[in-house]
């Protein structure tokens, strides 16, 4: 599981990381909202955790952000601790809401209970025009066919649907299917792609795999 920390105080931004790593998680880390949306770019995380207060985009308008379009759960860390905050907290999305200073426990507790809560749900079933996908039993189906596909192209195709309609770098799904330490080439993504492509078309997909030159794909619904 990887968790990004979002705070300009370094010191809070530290001592969440390193209780975070302790806990078996991976950790990125960012100083404000600009930072975190360079990231997410090209990185994947499955939890959120970010400070109220910071310069620029505030960790609420960050949190529509990441909840509404990328569907990442957030937990708000602040200093606020007024009902009135967290209701602005919880409207912007917010899955949970801290209050500074706190235990490290806690965090760590509320951590696992949201991400337990989202592994169970949201990321299982993915949908897309007439094409839907089912992450626990690894089967596409387009209309009322469904199809069994590689484990690649499904990691592809879950990947892309999962992010419709905004951009995916060839970094991100090489990452996000082989893991960090690929050692192949850009064209076994290619071929996987235009495999993905085929099938598609094939079954009449109301939905395309478009290519972002220098960059990487988007998926997007047919008119």
């Amino acid at each position: 599981m990887e968790i990004l920390v979002v705070d300009d105080d370094p010191y809070i931004q530290q001592l969440v990381s390193i209780h975070l790593t302790r806990a078996g998680y991976k950790v990125l880390q960012a100083d404000d909202a600009k930072q975190a949306l360079q990231l997410l770019e090209s990185k994947l995380v499955d939890l959120a955790i970010i400070d109220v207060m910071m310069p620029g985009m505030d960790g609420y308008a960050l949190t529509r952000v990441l909840t509404q379009d990328l569907l990442i759960p957030v937990i708000l860390l602040t200093a606020k601790g007024q009902l009135e905050d967290k209701e602005k907290g919880f409207l912007s999305g917010t899955e949970d809401y801290i209050v500074k200073p706190f235990e490290p426990k806690e965090l760590l507790f509320r951590v696992a209970v949201i991400l337990r809560r989202f592994e169970r749900s949201i990321r299982d079933n993915l949908q897309i025009s007439n094409l839907s996908i089912n992450r626990n039993d690894f089967e596409v189906t387009i209309e009322q066919e469904t199809l069994l596909m590689p484990l690649k192209e499904f990691e592809i195709l879950s990947l892309l649907v999962s992010r419709a309609s905004k951009v995916t770098s060839r970094s991100l799904l090489i990452e996000h299917v082989w893991g960090a330490d690929f050692e192949g080439n850009e064209s076994t993504l290619n071929t996987h792609i235009n495999r993905i492509r085929d099938r598609l078309k094939r079954h009449d997909a109301k939905v395309e795999i478009q290519t972002v030159r220098g960059i990487g794909y988007k998926l997007e619904e047919l008119t």
